[in-house]
Order: structure tokens, then sequence, then C-alpha cells
């Protein structure tokens, strides 16, 4: 039933949005810090892929070709350190979404150094959310396994002007068992609520929660499925 009032909500807004070139414009930003190890780093780039390849997902994206979604990815670690995997991409049919999946699937590791700086990050994400004016919303999708360390503190920055007309939401990542104790209950916890008090922004904004690197696939999917959702029941 809720589908079937979120196609009539969006055919709606696009018969009243004829101006509007885009429903969402979706940012994805991945933490590749030093605390993310190789293999770590594949796992979370194949299961971004995977997570657009999911038919539920393919679904989603691919329902309003008139009004699609426009999607860009980057990696983010120090200060400075911000790399651009995917420029903004329109998706409005499958050949589009092939070639973003093969371009997650084929990135290599370029080194960005080793500290996490969460705020610069957040800072860089706004700056290219600017280039989507056209989107009905703009949202920030930030990933991490740790609390920022470097550059200015993530409140700071979700506080500015910059960021009234966009969501951030993050994906939080548990670290792996330590002295042959899984104690990534207790830290995925920890880090959900850092995340909730110093980094979301907006209404509708929320955490999502992968135990390790290995449920990141599964997070994703849960979180694109939920954010796609969101922008239709957000405009009721």
């Amino acid at each position: 039933m809720i589908n079937k009032v979120v196609s009539a909500v969006v055919l709606s807004l696009i018969a009243t949005s004829a101006a509007a070139t885009c429903r969402q414009a979706l940012l994805l930003g991945l933490d590749v810090s030093g605390s993310v190890d190789a293999r770590e780093y594949r796992l979370q780039l194949d299961g971004l892929a995977n997570a657009f390849d999911t038919p539920s997902v393919r679904s989603a994206l691919l329902s309003f070709p008139a009004a699609p979604v426009s999607i860009g990815v980057f990696e983010w670690s120090g200060a400075t350190r911000q790399r651009l995997l995917v420029p903004w991409t329109s998706i409005s049919s499958t050949e589009d979404l092939n070639d973003l999946i093969s371009v997650l699937h084929s990135a290599q590791r370029v080194p960005l150094g080793q500290s996490t700086a969460l705020g610069s990050a957040m800072a860089f994400a706004a700056n290219y959310l600017e280039q989507q004016s056209e989107c009905w919303s703009k949202t920030l999708d930030i990933s991490g396994d740790g609390p920022s360390n470097s550059g200015p503190r993530p409140r700071d920055i979700a506080q500015h002007s910059s960021y009234d007309s966009i969501t951030i939401n993050a994906l939080v990542i548990g670290s792996d068992p330590n002295w042959g104790t899984d104690q990534r209950s207790e830290q995925i916890g920890e880090l959900k609520a850092y995340f909730e008090s110093e980094v979301i922004r907006g209404p509708i904004a929320f955490v999502e929660v992968a135990l390790g690197f290995e449920d990141y696939e599964e997070a994703m999917i849960r979180k694109l499925l939920r954010e796609l959702e969101g922008l239709v029941l957000s405009q009721l």
C-alpha cells in the first residue's frame, strides 16, 4: 500500500514541479582513514556497488526517470584529503546505474592519510552539493568507523547555514573484535550516539548501523531504501 502512495505522490510532484530536473541529490562519503585496512576498503566499495545492484534499490532509483536521482561518491580521511570517485551522475536508465556500479567495483585505493577529519569531509560535501540546486532535496550520507580526530568539529560544520537545505545521514561501522573478545556491540552503541549528537542533521535524519565491514552491504541497502523513500514522505 505504501508503495502505491509513494508512487502517486512522486507523480504528483513531477507534474507540479516541471522546473526540477532531479528529485534528489545523494552524495555518499566513504571513510578511508588509517583505521580502514585493504580488506575493509574492498568490503566498503564492493558493498556499496552491490547495494546499488540490489533489485529493491534498483527499482527505487529507476521508478521515476522524469525526475531521476543524482548520485556522487567521494572518499575522505584527513583535513585536506578528499577524493571524488563518482562525479554527479544522473541515474535515469539501467545503463547509468550499471556504469556507476562498474566504477565502484573497479576503484582502487589511493593513500589519503591516517587521520579522521569528519568535519572537513562534511565541509567538502556541502560545497559539492551546492552544484545540485535544481534538485528537490539534497542528502549527504557519510560513513565512518570512528569519531573525528582532526580538523573542525563535525558539530560546528553541521550548524553552518550552508547545511540549512541538506539532510545529513550516517552509516556507522563497528570495529573488528579486539583481543579475542567481540566488543563491537558496545563500541557501535557509543559511535552511534556520537554521530547522532555531532553529525546528523534534518527532521528525517538518521544513523544506520553496520556491525563490522562484513555487514556494510546489508546496512547500505537498508539506508538507501530509507533515504529514497524518505524523500517522498518528507514532501507529504
